[in-house]
């Protein structure tokens, strides 16, 4: 079994130095400070190395080598925190849906919390990339918008789906589909396989690096461009010309230091095109 959880690491890694006790608050600030600090990224992926969900394994990364993870690092760092502090959470299984139209049926590969607190349900989710949330929203179906820091949320339902949204400008765009089934350790490490191994996972051929700012923008690296989008979805991209420039631009803009000369995905390419 790994060792209890490091809070006072933790927080010194997100920058979070609130109150700990388990309340509304609470659960939205340190929402808001892990999506901003500790990146969304699936570099451990395209060099080759497993991805361990083990509490000590993320620990280690996450925290002391200060790197980043994709949904089931950062999700399952932020249930450990959330019980460890005395929140009711459960892990819950999803379907991410960001830019897939509905008629397209994507792997049951993400995981985001559902926490109940003072009589109601909320989503925590800092695990979904470019539009991780950056506070807690409200488990209501009723499609009423909900602010966060960011862009705006709502929960839809269409049969026996949910939908989380979000909201660019004037239009609503799906995030993730969830029936709120709860997602054991087992279903997420074969998730976690599919998601970090399997020839068709996209992990496996797109670089990809996320992380909230304050303010409302979104800094987003796909592949060779680097994106910085306000909260009313306009954005401005920048593409990334050489390797040397990508270290840099992982460096100067998400804290991922890496040696010189490293390159990324398959062999004989510096990284996915």
């Amino acid at each position: 079994m790994s060792a209890p959880l490091d809070l006072d690491a933790y927080f010194a890694r997100s920058g979070y130095a609130g109150a700990r006790a388990a309340t509304l608050a609470t659960l939205h600030a340190i929402v808001a400070a892990q999506a901003q600090a500790i990146p969304f990224e699936n570099l451990d992926v395209l060099l080759g190395r497993g991805i361990n969900l083990d509490l000590g394994a993320i620990e280690e990364k996450l925290i002391r080598q200060r790197r980043g993870g994709y949904c089931f690092e950062q999700n399952t760092l932020l249930l450990a925190v959330l019980t460890t502090l005395g929140f009711e959470a459960r892990p819950i299984s999803a379907r991410v849906r960001w830019q897939r139209p509905r008629d397209f049926t994507p792997p049951r590969t993400h995981v985001f919390l559902r926490v109940e607190l003072d009589g109601a349900s909320w989503l925590a989710d800092v695990g979904l990339g470019s539009m991780s949330l950056t506070a807690a929203i409200r488990l209501d179906e009723s499609g009423a918008e909900q602010s966060t820091p960011h862009e705006p949320r709502r929960i839809v339902r269409d049969g026996p789906r949910l939908f989380h949204q979000a909201r660019l400008g004037t239009e609503w765009h799906d995030v993730c589909e969830f029936t709120l089934e709860e997602m054991p350790p087992i279903d997420r490490e074969l998730a976690n396989w599919f998601t970090s191994a399997h020839p068709q996972s996209h992990f496996r051929n797109r670089l990809l690096a996320a992380r909230a700012l304050p303010g409302g923008q979104r800094l987003t690296l796909l592949n060779h461009e680097l994106t910085r989008r306000a909260a009313d979805g306009r954005a401005e991209t920048r593409r990334i010309a050489t390797p040397d420039e990508l270290l840099a631009v992982l460096a100067e803009n998400f804290g991922l230091h890496f040696p010189a000369g490293t390159r990324f995905g398959p062999p004989g390419s510096p990284w996915p095109s």
